[in-house]
């Protein structure tokens, strides 16, 4: 019964911040990697930034690097998305997943867990 559920989405004004968390129940993903994904209407689902639940190992998007990092605290079963310098092409439905079958994943099919989605709106 593992959940992952997302928080702390909002609006923001551009070159503004918000802070998002990913808290997971039912299980530990501590030998498995995180991902936060977004999708915006129309668009494709992407990967945002990803990090081994465990290690320190990250990834981030071109588009995203400099301004956003990944964290997490595994005292506490969550990963976080601090998003700063926020532009309105950040607008989308941020996803946090969870694989429990790759070491590292970048690509949405590489995940098996996901949660219900915190929206973010950025206005201009």
């Amino acid at each position: 019964q593992a959940q992952l559920v997302e928080s702390g989405g909002g609006l923001a004004q551009a070159g503004g911040s918000l802070r998002l968390s990913c808290a997971a129940s039912g299980r530990t993903f501590s030998r498995s990697p995180m991902g936060w994904f977004r999708q915006a209407p129309g668009k494709e689902r992407d990967i945002v930034a990803a990090i081994t639940w465990s290690g320190g190992r990250t990834f981030y998007a071109d588009s995203v690097k400099g301004r956003f990092t990944i964290s997490r605290d595994n005292s506490k079963n969550t990963v976080y998305l601090q998003m700063n310098s926020l532009k309105p092409e950040d607008a989308a439905v941020y996803y946090c997943a969870a694989s429990t079958f790759v070491g590292f994943g970048t690509l949405a099919r590489e995940y098996d867990y996901w949660g219900q989605g915190t929206q973010v709106t950025v206005s201009s």
